[in-house]
């Protein structure tokens, strides 16, 4: 009798979506061109417990976020043509490709609080508050 433990349906559907995300990555900036579509970084792959739909949720630096995701989806089924010729899998899911909102609010809210703690932002000394408010020097 075999000590292993046996892998769970839900463990394989992370490694299948890791796979996925990378493969993707791969394609995307070999075939893709970065001009039109910007700089693309895929953030997270959700797969239905069927392996049958994914969602490819992506970031993109150099382009409007619709403009990429229509761009995406229109290559999603030749992106998925091409990862089936890699993954070796029986069944290949339909890609959807959604714009990571949540990561676009964190890098601006990271961008704030970097803004908000540069020193050079503020006076120098708190007296000079008054001397700016009246005008003197």
């Amino acid at each position: 009798m075999s000590r292993h433990k046996s892998k769970s349906p839900a463990s394989r559907n992370i490694r299948l979506a890791d796979q996925i995300q990378k493969d993707l990555a791969t394609l995307i900036q070999r075939e893709l061109d970065i001009s039109k579509v910007g700089l693309i970084t895929l953030s997270g792959v959700d797969l239905t417990a069927d392996y049958a739909h994914a969602k490819v949720y992506f970031t993109v630096l150099g382009a409007e976020p619709e403009v990429a995701t229509a761009a995406l989806n229109e290559k999603a089924g030749w992106l998925h043509s091409l990862l089936f010729k890699m993954l070796h899998i029986h069944t290949v899911p339909t890609l959807r490709f959604i714009h990571d909102e949540q990561m676009a609010r964190g890098i601006e809210m990271t961008q704030l609080i970097d803004r908000a703690n540069r020193p050079n932002d503020f006076p120098a000394e708190p007296g000079n508050l008054d001397d700016i408010e009246t005008g003197k020097k």
